[in-house]
């Protein structure tokens, strides 16, 4: 009985795509999602619409913030309609996100077949497909100094310690002991967080090599010494400067992690803040970032506040 219960509870998925002012792709691929799995669409994008004037399929389930409340906002609503609609996992995609359709069942596969085996698992994820930047990239544990990279090989998963939350299958059995995605984080790092956090709590982070998803990670990469480096907008710095200060403050997180975000920094600055157009921009919410990530500033950016002492 124990056996079926877990095996019926992981293989009830569903997904959950978050929109940002999404085209027509965008909708029909969530389309498609629900034609085979529960789907919830979480749109972050301001204004006032409608699942019907989107051109969405009447099964998905649609929940519009009508504002940017951030992508781990998002996710949490997502995962609570899910919750609430009975599913046992929940696979999280972007609005861009094109999963082959084996993903959709051998990651819930892949998280019953621990179960069963008494392995508790947290959330399991593909290998990554980004033919801008190095093709399939590595899966990654933390070390010291600098990150460990382990090649997507074979048919085991990979104990892995962190998984980017596009494409991931996270298991529902354990969300309300791990906790919802931290929204103070708004966007960057939030998946690197909350799987820190699944791992402190005892349970296992997978990657699974033998499933592929292409994925864009950023956008145009830059090439500096003959590596591409996925480039982003000023506002998108601000958030991955801020919150890398942020976390680095916390006592939870892992000292290797620690150790490498240390020495990334100064050369993250050097290439998002030198190489692209709007250097000036770019740099000037670099260095905004770092700053309040420093005083424990978080949530949305705020530009009302950029200027006021805390």
């Amino acid at each position: 009985m124990h056996d079926y219960a877990v095996t019926n509870d992981v293989l009830h998925t569903g997904a959950v795509v978050v929109f940002y002012h999404p085209d027509r792709a965008c909708v029909g691929r969530a389309n498609l999602l629900a034609r085979t799995v529960r789907c919830v669409v979480v749109d972050n994008t301001p204004g006032t619409t409608s699942a019907a004037t989107l051109g969405l399929d009447e099964h998905v389930i649609y929940i519009a913030n009508g504002a940017n409340v951030g992508i781990a906002k998002a996710i949490n609503q997502g995962v609570r309609a899910l919750v609430q609609d009975g599913c046992g996992s929940a696979i999280l995609f972007d609005q861009d996100s094109e999963p082959p359709a084996t993903l959709l069942t051998e990651l819930p596969r892949s998280i019953v077949r621990e179960e069963l085996a008494g392995r508790r698992v947290a959330i399991a994820g593909p290998a990554y497909d980004d033919p801008r930047l190095r093709g399939v990239a590595p899966f990654v544990r933390f070390g010291w100094w600098k990150l460990k990279r382990i090649a997507p090989e074979g048919n085991a998963p990979v104990d892995v310690d962190f998984l980017i939350s596009s494409g991931s299958c996270i298991n529902l059995r354990y969300w309300d002991e791990i906790g919802p995605m931290d929204d103070a984080l708004f966007i960057d790092f939030v998946d690197l967080e909350w799987c820190v956090r699944a791992k402190r709590k005892g349970f296992r982070v997978l990657g699974v090599p033998w499933v592929r998803m292409t994925h864009e990670l950023g956008g145009e990469p830059v090439r500096v010494l003959g590596r591409a480096y996925p480039m982003h907008g000023p506002l998108r710095h601000y958030y991955q400067f801020r919150n890398v200060v942020a976390l680095i403050k916390r006592s939870a997180m892992p000292m290797t992690w620690k150790s490498t975000e240390i020495i990334k920094l100064p050369v993250r600055i050097a290439i998002y803040c030198m190489w692209p157009s709007e250097r000036a921009e770019h740099l000037k919410m670099a260095l905004r970032g770092l700053r309040d990530g420093w005083r424990g500033r978080l949530g949305p950016y705020d530009p009302r506040e950029a200027e006021t002492p805390r």
